[in-house]
């Protein structure tokens, strides 16, 4: 049996879709149906490598999540990570598929149509209800032409719509009037339902605009979703986590906000340690005197790093650095705090530079991307013995720089299951590399990390959660009870054509 299929469109970005797609995944699991997430091209630097190891957005892995099911590429068969203002690496169904400027690909983009399909209908085979998600605006007039992944691909899985407005911003009664007049006959026939999102206040000063619109519009409102802080995964380039630049007490974490910042959720976990407060810095002057700095993952890192270097932030880490403040990188952030970087075969830019100098180790930058979800154990530092896991997605290949046995301070940090060790740390602790994303999620090592700093700085860390996973689950359903208090989800299975039979 072919999979029951609804689809969350958005007036503009930033609506509410993933939230409102989560929600829905995490309502109809409940209900005890086998649900799926998609979006056939999402555009994003927060990504994930799934048990096969394929590469696919984190928003996609965020709703699989809600709504019990294995993430999968086939969720996200378009991934485009932006290397540049008008440049993406493009990624499909997992794999890299090579570089590609904006023009190029926006003329090249209905030769995926098949893979898109592809993905979807293997989707619809093993479950019994698909929600998909689209992008942006249906309503972008100039990018209409061959779209794949609102009105576009709702034609071609003949999906019904529900259009969700931002009344946070203002507008929302133009923005879904807009929206709609927009649209093509045919296009409007498939919008049977508009929800109201972001809502705050009293709900009967709104009748009055939720009648009018829908008199002009013809379709009902089908939801008025009030604001409410739940505690999940963002979009990458609008999350409010970015946002976040002042000192509110305890251990002061600084990560730096690289241009070019891909998988910064993977340091959400200290969000959530009380006494721990993370913020995020894009210039010298607003470094500060941290604890603890951070430096993410990027997707180009020769050219973060200039940025570093020309902004002064480098000189500042350095001067932390020698006045014994810890400094920890992850992939990207790992390869800048090495000795060099090289890029022979121009996967970034080409060329070579000098690294941070931090870590006795240097980076070749290679075509082949690494790909996989990874178990290890640390074999260096205060947590020698702690079981570690994540994934790697990086395009270089990091080496001792030197005769290990002339850097007796440093030494591998990690022991990979497969054999490989991974990253390296210095004996006091306060110099430290990895490749492996997700590292922090795990509160074991998350608090034997921020132990010995804790100790330092006569801080205490308060009882926050520790089981990321047991942690998200309870979000998600936080967010399924908001969903069914404030969207009609009998009218949503009716759009569906009915509950699936299972």
């Amino acid at each position: 049996m072919k999979a029951k299929v609804i689809m969350v469109q958005g007036t503009m970005s930033n609506a509410g879709k993933s939230f409102l797609t989560a929600g829905l995944c995490r309502v109809f699991h409940q209900d005890g149906y086998r649900t799926a997430p998609f979006k056939s091209q999402n555009m994003a630097l927060n990504s994930y490598i799934t048990k096969d190891g394929l590469e696919m957005g984190r928003a996609q892995v965020m709703q699989a999540e809600a709504a019990g099911a294995e993430p999968s590429a086939d969720m996200n068969p378009i991934l485009l990570k932006p290397t540049s203002s008008t440049g993406s690496q493009v990624i499909v169904n997992g794999k890299v598929r090579g570089q590609m400027g904006a023009v190029d690909y926006f003329q090249h983009k209905k030769e995926l149509i098949p893979d898109i399909m592809a993905a979807f209908e293997r989707l619809s085979e093993a479950y019994d209800i698909i929600v998909i998600e689209g992008a942006g605006s249906p309503a972008e007039i100039n990018l209409k032409e061959n779209d794949i992944v609102n009105m576009g691909l709702a034609a071609m899985v003949d999906a019904p719509v529900i259009l969700v407005g931002d009344i946070d911003r203002g507008g929302v009664f133009a923005a879904l009037y807009g929206t709609v007049a927009l649209l093509t006959p045919e296009e409007r026939e498939r919008i049977r339902g508009l929800v109201i999102n972001k809502f705050r206040g009293d709900p009967a000063i709104l009748a009055p605009g939720v009648r009018m619109i829908e008199e002009l519009t013809g379709i009902p409102v089908v939801g008025l979703v009030p604001m409410e802080k739940i505690d999940i995964d963002d979009e990458d380039s609008l999350s409010g986590h970015l946002l976040a630049e002042a000192v509110t007490g305890g251990l002061d974490v600084a990560v730096i906000r690289l241009p070019h910042i891909s998988n910064f959720t993977d340091f959400t976990a200290f969000e959530r340690v009380p006494g721990v407060s993370l913020r995020y810095v894009d210039r010298a002057s607003k470094l500060g005197n941290p604890h603890l700095i951070l430096i993410p993952g990027t997707k180009n890192t020769m050219e973060d790093l200039r940025w570093m270097r020309q902004n002064g932030l480098e000189a500042g880490i350095l001067r932390h650095f020698r006045d014994g403040i810890s400094v920890c990188g992850i992939c990207g952030g790992y390869q800048m705090m090495g000795v060099s970087l090289s890029d022979p075969g121009g996967v970034e830019a080409g060329g070579s530079m000098a690294g941070m100098g931090i870590l006795p180790v240097h980076t070749v930058f290679q075509e082949e991307k690494t790909r996989t979800q990874m178990r290890g154990e640390v074999i260096r530092g205060n947590l020698a013995g702690c079981p570690v896991e994540g994934y790697e997605i990086h395009m270089g290949r990091t080496l001792w720089a030197d005769d290990r046995e002339e850097n007796e301070a440093f030494g591998d940090w990690i022991c990979l299951e497969d054999g490989r060790h991974d990253g390296v740390i210095n004996s006091e602790g306060t110099a430290a590399g990895t490749y492996l994303h997700g590292i922090f999620d795990h509160g074991g090592f998350l608090r034997g990390f921020l132990k010995p700093l804790m100790e330092k700085y006569h801080l205490e860390a308060g009882e926050g959660p520790v089981d990321i996973n047991a942690y998200k689950e309870v979000q998600y359903d936080k967010l399924a009870e908001l969903v069914r208090k404030s969207m009609d989800i009998e009218k949503i299975y009716e759009m569906m054509g009915g509950k699936p039979d299972v």
